[in-house]
């Protein structure tokens, strides 16, 4: 059965091509004190910078019917792990589908776009369907 783990792959793959990554790949680096080097304040500016960023993305971009169940957290690594968890989670599935499904079904062409776009998002919501095992019969659109 299709599993959000698609998006933790994309959610790697983007934050890697933007050099964003560091909190995603190393833990949390100890507070800044008056005897931390400056590799280890740079290490740590650098950290956080990738954590803030990292999390802004992760939210902006995690489906909405799962944000609700991801628990609180501003360390970047533990927001992965929790979408990963979730990912586990047969309710999750169920109300994806429920939410791809509903989209689908009540999808209306109101020229804001081209009829292809139309066409194309109505397909891409069909082959997300596909992937957790709904066929969606062409006499459904």
């Amino acid at each position: 059965m299709y599993k959000h783990m698609y998006f933790c792959e994309q959610i790697r793959f983007y934050l890697g091509v933007l050099d964003l990554d560091l909190a995603l790949l190393s833990e949390k680096p100890a507070a800044i004190t008056s005897a931390s080097s400056d590799e280890d304040r740079s290490f740590y500016k650098a950290w956080e910078r990738s954590n803030r960023l990292s999390l802004m993305f992760m939210r902006m971009t995690v489906a909405n019917n799962i944000k609700s169940i991801i628990k609180n957290t501003e360390d970047a690594k533990n927001f992965m792990k929790s979408v990963e968890k979730c990912s586990q989670s047969e309710s999750a599935d169920k109300s994806l589908a429920g939410t791809l499904m509903s989209t689908l079904t009540n999808i209306k062409f109101d020229g804001s776009h081209t009829i292809h776009e139309h066409i194309l998002e109505m397909t891409n919501l069909a082959a997300r369907l596909k992937t957790m095992g709904m066929e969606v019969n062409e006499n459904f659109w």
